[in-house]
C-alpha cells in the first residue's frame, strides 16, 4: 500500500510525510518506504532531527537517489536553471569525468547520512543515455565513500522486476546493526543548532546572522522556544545557501536574514540566503 499523507517542501519545511503515516505503514508492512524530500542536506536532515526525534521511529537504511545526469550537472558538464531548458546533447553525452567530479556531491550526501549512524544504499535511477562506464563510476566513489553499495533501478522501465536487486541490497543493509543518532541535542542555544548544520550537513565555515535574526533568537530564547528543533529554509539547489555553488562547495558562510517560529509544528526554521517561503512558483507566475 502507499500512504500519501501531507507533503510540504523540504525546501521551505521538513518535506516528509505524517507521522501518523508512517506508524500505519509499519504496522502493515514487513519494510517501509518513506519518502523525505530532495537532497540529504534538506527532507533527510529534517527526518533525522525533526521526524525521528517526535515519532520515536529510527530508520533502519537510508536511500540516496542519484542520476548519471544529476551528477553530470554537478560536475559541471552542462547548466541547469529551473524553468528553462537543459542542452540535452551534453546531459546525454557520455562523459565519466563530468560523472566522477560531480560525485563529490553524492560523496558528501553518504557522509551526511552516516553522521546519523545509518547505513546508506545508493540508488541509481537509470536512464537510456547511461553508459556502464559512468554507472561503475557512481558504485565506486559510493562505496568509496561509505555507502554499503549502490545499485541501478529501472523501475521505470520493467516496474516492480527492475528494482528487485535493489530491494534486495536495502533489505541486506537494513539487517545490519546501526546507532542510529541525532545531530544535535534540544537542549543546545538556537545558534549551536544551526551552527552544527550549517557546518557538519552543508561544509559551510559558519555563519552569519542578520540584525533581524538575532533579534529573533533573542525573543525565542526569552519566550522557551529555544529548546526547539531547527529547520532550515533553504535552495534544494546547492548544498550552501547560493543555487548556483555546484557540486560540494567549499569557503562558504550561511547567512541568517531571519528566524521564524512554527510553534504548533513544533520546530523554529531559519531563512537563509534569499531564500522564500512561497512553494510551487513557475519561473514566470501565473499572476505576472
Amino acid at each position: 500500500p502507499c500512504f500519501v499523507h501531507a507533503g510540504p517542501f523540504a525546501n521551505i519545511a521538513h518535506g516528509n510525510s505524517s507521522v501518523l503515516a508512517d506508524q500505519i505503514a509499519v504496522k502493515l508492512g514487513d519494510y517501509v518506504v518513506t519518502e523525505s524530500g530532495f537532497g540529504a542536506d534538506c527532507g533527510a536532515e529534517k527526518f533525522m532531527d525533526i521526524k525521528c526525534r517526535y515519532s520515536g521511529l529510527k530508520p533502519d537504511a537510508v536511500v540516496i537517489v542519484a542520476t548519471v545526469r544529476a551528477l553530470k550537472m554537478h560536475g559541471g558538464v552542462f547548466e541547469f536553471i529551473p524553468g528553462k531548458g537543459v542542452d540535452e546533447e551534453l546531459m546525454n553525452k557520455p562523459n565519466v569525468e563530468g560523472v566522477k567530479k560531480g560525485c563529490e556531491n553524492l560523496e558528501k550526501m553518504i557522509e551526511n547520512m552516516k553522521l546519523f549512524g545509518t547505513p546508506v544504499v545508493v540508488a541509481i535511477n537509470h536512464f537510456e543515455a547511461d553508459t556502464q562506464e559512468e554507472i561503475d563510476a557512481i558504485r565506486e566513489k559510493s562505496i568509496a565513500a561509505g555507502a554499503e553499495d549502490a545499485v541501478v533501478s529501472r523501475v521505470w522501465l520493467k516496474g516492480g522486476e527492475g528494482g528487485i536487486e535493489l530491494a534486495e541490497a536495502v533489505a541486506k543493509a537494513a539487517d545490519k546493526p546501526s546507532d542510529f543518532k541525532f545531530l544535535y541535542p534540544l537542549d543546545w542555544p538556537i545558534k549551536k543548532k544551526i551552527e552544527t548544520i550549517a557546518t557538519k550537513i552543508y561544509g559551510a565555515d559558519g555563519v552569519n546572522y542578520l540584525p533581524e535574526a538575532e533579534r529573533k533568537i533573542d525573543l525565542y530564547t526569552k519566550q522557551g522556544f529555544d529548546k526547539l528543533p531547527i529547520c532550515m529554509a533553504k535552495t534544494h539547489l546547492s548544498l550552501s545557501h547560493d543555487p548556483d555553488l555546484k557540486g560540494r562547495p567549499t569557503g562558504f558562510t550561511i547567512p541568517i536574514r531571519d528566524i521564524r517560529a512554527s510553534v504548533g509544528a513544533c520546530f523554529l526554521y531559519p531563512l537563509l540566503g534569499m531564500m522564500r517561503t512561497m512553494p510551487g512558483l513557475p519561473k514566470v507566475p501565473g499572476w505576472n
